[in-house]
């Protein structure tokens, strides 16, 4: 017979267990945290939607429809894309699910994307990033409190240290259009010197050429007109009321006149939470306002603001979580046994008590992994204790073993009431926990 062949993972793809997986439990469990105390209802979001929704809100020239979204044909026939980030979904939902009832909309969530590049130090084809977004808030106050969101959920994580917040604005409209042309202005005359991806932007969207890692393009962008030669003067009264929203909050920040999102849709505010920690890609979170995405999907004029955050970029910088470790293991010695401990450890997690239970092995060895899985205390169940109804219960730490009866462990002796932790365990490492 011939030898089946094991199947390997996609490039671009992982699979994950034990600290790893700890890590982005971790960080998505603070971002759940977080975002409970600034008020962002959590939401679900299809993973494709019609490629539409990508390509016409993201920008045909972008890098991301461009080359790499994941796009396929139905078996109906239609096109749809594999999720390359949330928000133009969220736009897409706002629209389509009559969200605007509730604008201004606070929403968060967290979950896979797709995007076909290089796998590289944090960076995954299937990628899992936060996101956070305010739909229908053209105030200055939106943009503060997502900002001061992020820098929190930072702190909480305990990464904070070594992240700069680097922020900038694109103005607004007529200030964009100001820009740009002196941009196409500067570009054109050294249109000779640029690499060809920046000639090829060049018509269609110049400020990407100032993002550009090309070397031959560095010292052009570098010499580019900064965008506060051509700023309006609401503009910059709503870039003045950001930054004096942070400095309020305690948000440390530092301004980059270079800072341009990828992205067509974005107005105003842009930044980016930058380490030096993670390598060339330092930038583990960021965003900005997109006050004209909505109108790109047939909605009227909607403002809004959002960021996103990658999971696995976050995970490398904090330090690993302590692992989770059981209370109880629970080791029946016999059949009788096993059938009782079954019940018994039902019984004790409807309690929510975290224990487990050894199913194999004489009785040394089980007691073995009860201590290495770092168990505070086994509970041994033979057929003597199934007889006199008790369990014996032994701590880990001390040796201390002690019997205890199945019913008072249970449903406690007095009056049906349960303090399951104290009859197991009083006694021994001198704890003497009150009842519930």
């Amino acid at each position: 017979m011939a030898k089946i062949e094991t199947p390997k993972p996609i490039r671009g793809t992982q699979s994950m267990l034990g600290e790893e997986a700890q890590r982005f439990a971790h960080v998505v469990g603070k971002f759940d945290n977080v975002r409970r105390q600034y008020g962002f209802s959590r939401i679900e979001m299809p993973v494709f939607e019609a490629t539409a929704v990508f390509s016409r809100s993201l920008g045909e020239t972008t890098d991301v429809v461009s080359k790499e979204m994941y796009t396929f044909e139905d078996r109906g026939g239609d096109s749809l894309t594999l999720r390359p980030e949330f928000t133009a979904g969220i736009a897409r939902a706002y629209l389509s699910e009559g969200w605007q009832q509730y604008a201004p909309l606070k929403v968060a969530t967290h979950g896979p994307l797709f995007r076909y590049e290089r796998p590289q130090k944090g960076r995954f084809r299937q990628f899992h990033q936060l996101d956070a977004e305010v739909i229908g808030a053209a105030e200055p106050a939106a943009d503060v409190e997502l900002l001061t969101f992020a820098d929190q959920l930072l702190h909480e994580l305990g990464v904070a240290d070594g992240v700069t917040l680097q922020l900038n604005t694109l103005g607004d409209s007529a200030t964009r259009d100001a820009w740009r042309q002196a941009l196409v202005a500067h570009f054109e005359g050294a249109r000779d010197a640029l690499s060809e991806e920046s000639v090829a932007r060049l018509d269609k969207n110049p400020l990407r050429i100032l993002d550009s890692k090309d070397p031959r393009d560095r010292p052009i962008a570098d010499a580019a007109p900064e965008i506060d030669a051509h700023m309006s003067a609401e503009a910059g009264a709503f870039f003045e009321a950001v930054t004096k929203g942070l400095d309020a909050s305690g948000v440390k920040w530092t301004r980059n006149a270079r800072l341009v999102r990828g992205l067509d849709y974005y107005r105003h505010t842009a930044f980016e939470f930058v380490t030096d920690r993670l390598g060339a890609q330092g930038t583990v979170l960021g965003g900005g306002r997109y006050d004209g995405l909505i109108e790109t999907l047939g909605g009227s004029h909607t403002p809004a603001v959002g960021w996103a955050a990658g999971i696995e970029r976050l995970a490398m910088l904090i330090d690993a979580p302590s692992p989770e470790k059981p209370e109880f293991v629970v080791i029946p010695m016999g059949p009788a046994a096993e059938t009782f401990c079954t019940g018994l450890i039902a019984k004790l997690r409807q309690r929510h008590i975290y224990c487990d239970m050894g199913y194999r092995g004489n009785l040394k060895k089980r007691m073995q992994r009860a201590d290495a899985a770092g168990a505070s205390y086994a509970i041994i169940v033979g057929d003597d204790e199934i007889a006199q109804g008790e369990i014996i219960v032994r701590s880990l730490t001390t040796g201390e073993q002690m019997r205890r009866k199945v019913a008072d462990v249970l449903w406690g002796p007095r009056g049906g009431r349960t303090y399951t932790l104290v009859a197991l365990t009083q006694g021994a490492d001198g704890i003497a926990t009150q009842p519930e």
